[in-house]
């Protein structure tokens, strides 16, 4: 009886999930995966980096999730002259009582959307990474509890790059995925054409989810199973990044600074869970592993000089991970 009823739920909120999609799809056209992406990373309390020229629809994609979610979003522009208090908040004088009072900054949301983040210095990026973190902000002698659910999805632009900051390696790694947007297809850019050419375009969108869904989902998503096989699967990808030479892997050893974290087994685990929801599973498959794993790990994986000077990519360490790694029944 238990477990049909766990059934019953994972199906109503797949179903549930499916209406977002399509409402979102009303306005954003063709950015399927990055959509799917933010919703995993929704449902698992992770954080999304999105990189991508401008124009890709990135900020109006968040910008639709938000209202399909009925939750509150925040764009927090950042920019070099920005300060730690702009984003978490500071504390003010009231005149009239004569004490100071906390003003809380645009942290205090469910979706901040974190524009362009290496254009701001390192004080700002740790001041919204600590956030992330701890799922709270301290503002003098006062420390509030950020609200449930809580996702920054900050962008960077791999283009233009003077004047910015990049992110450290050990703060990318508090990402969940790193998400490259590339261009859409010629039959995509025509139907963005048409319908942002459309002046008499008044599309509207309806709000699908509510925080209670949201929590309802995640339960689903927790309750789905995963064999200790693909957990030592997974183990055995993440090992691969930091020991090449273990896996025969000779052909990369020599492009890598250093592997991925124990943040990526973790990520890599409950990014597979998500997959196995969002394709109505109640198990994990090492495709779900796969099919996550670049996304997952993309950013986790620090190569060195030589690997620049040959145009190798951390992607393309991954898919040579991933040919290699062999899952043991």
């Amino acid at each position: 009886m238990v477990k049909f009823v766990k059934i019953f739920f994972m199906k109503n909120n797949f179903l549930k999930v499916q209406e977002v999609i399509s409402e979102i799809g009303k306005v954003v056209v063709g950015q399927d995966m990055m959509i799917k992406r933010l919703l995993m990373g929704l449902f698992t309390n992770g954080h999304i980096l999105l990189e991508g020229v401008p124009g890709l629809a990135k900020t109006l994609t968040v910008n639709t999730l938000a209202k399909v979610l009925k939750l509150n979003f925040n764009r927090i522009q950042f920019t070099p002259d920005l300060l730690p208090s702009d984003v978490i908040g500071t504390m003010i004088f009231n005149q009239k009582k004569s004490s100071f009072e906390v003003k809380k900054g645009p942290i205090f949301s469910n979706i901040i959307l974190a524009d362009e983040i290496n254009r701001s210095p390192a004080k700002v990026q740790s001041a919204l990474l600590e956030s992330m973190q701890e799922k709270q902000v301290t503002i003098g002698e006062n420390t509030f509890a950020l609200d449930t659910p809580f996702l920054v999805l900050a962008t960077q632009n791999p283009i233009d790059q003077e004047g910015t900051y990049p992110l450290p390696e050990a703060q990318r790694d508090r990402f969940m995925m790193k998400l490259n947007i590339d261009y859409p297809s010629k039959d995509e850019e025509l139907l963005i054409m048409r319908r942002m050419t459309d002046l008499n375009s008044n599309t509207k969108i309806k709000a699908v989810l509510s925080k209670r869904d949201i929590s309802s989902i995640k339960k689903s998503i927790n309750d789905i199973k995963i064999s200790e096989s693909v957990e030592k699967y997974i183990v055995q990808i993440v090992f691969a990044s930091r020991n090449p030479s273990s896996f025969n892997l000779d052909s990369i050893k020599d492009y890598l600074s250093f592997g991925a974290s124990p943040r990526a087994s973790i990520n890599l685990s409950l990014a597979g869970k998500a997959n196995a929801f969002m394709d109505n599973r109640d198990y994990v498959t090492p495709d779900d592993i796969k099919e996550v794993a670049n996304d997952v790990l993309n950013h986790r994986i620090i190569l060195n000089f030589e690997a620049e000077v040959d145009g190798i990519t951390s992607s393309e360490i991954v898919s040579q991970i991933l040919e290699k790694v062999e899952i043991n029944s």
